[in-house]
């Protein structure tokens, strides 16, 4: 179901949270709210965007095509992000691709809002400066991901994120499943090593699985592997 944006708690996660009573009716009165079915497109990359994107409910995937045609999994947008928020401000054609992992509730709120917020309010201002400097700071860290740790630390990093992010289901399987391509976009290799990678993570015990669906078997192996030991 539908809500005001004043009584919605996604809100809390994002810089929403620092718009007045006013500026949220006005939001409520414009948004539109949407479904949107898994592996569908919200946004591609190069898009001009009228607006933004506050994730209700589910997960999308925010990537970037390279020169050689391969996808590079830059975050996973989760419950209350705001997606497009750079590319509205900065009135940029968008730099990221973002597409549904899983089915998605998302509210659309109009550019209109966002940019007349961001002029007569400080207090928002400010929070979404402090929200893009923590997707630089993200940014920062895959980066330095990239460089520094092999691929099995970075597959190894990747499943613990999930679980850490997302949890695991009754039976202890990661409640996100990602395909073998999605991580290996996400690590950044082929989708042949990551495959690899898993198998080999299966005989040693760190993981087991069942269909599609993964667990993490020894946390503690798979730590010690990121760290180095």
């Amino acid at each position: 179901m539908e809500s005001r944006c004043e009584h919605c708690i996604v809100r809390q996660f994002n810089s929403l949270r620092a718009m007045t009573k006013d500026e949220l009716k006005k939001v409520s009165d414009a948004k539109i709210y949407k479904k949107v079915k898994k592996g569908e497109a919200l946004f591609e990359e190069g898009q001009k965007l009228d607006g933004v994107y506050c994730v209700r409910e589910g997960v999308s995937k925010l990537s970037k095509l390279s020169t050689n045609g391969k996808d590079q999994v830059v975050k996973l947008a989760t419950k209350g992000a705001v997606m497009g928020q750079r590319s509205v401000i900065a009135g940029e054609h968008t730099n990221l691709s973002a597409i549904a992992v899983n089915d998605m509730e998302v509210c659309f709120v109009p550019k209109e809002n966002i940019l007349d917020a961001l002029q007569k309010n400080p207090d928002f201002a400010v929070e979404v400066l402090r929200h893009m400097a923590h997707d630089l700071k993200e940014a920062d860290d895959v980066i330095v991901n990239m460089s520094q740790k092999t691929v099995k630390q970075r597959v190894a990093e990747a499943f613990l994120y999930l679980r850490n992010n997302f949890g695991e289901d009754h039976e202890g399987y990661l409640l996100l499943t990602l395909s073998r391509e999605d991580i290996a976009n996400v690590v950044g290799t082929a989708t042949e090593s990551c495959i690899r990678i898993i198998s080999e993570f299966k005989k040693k015990g760190y993981l087991s699985t069942s269909g599609k669906k993964i667990k993490i078997s020894d946390e503690k192996g798979l730590v010690e592997l990121v760290q180095g030991f």
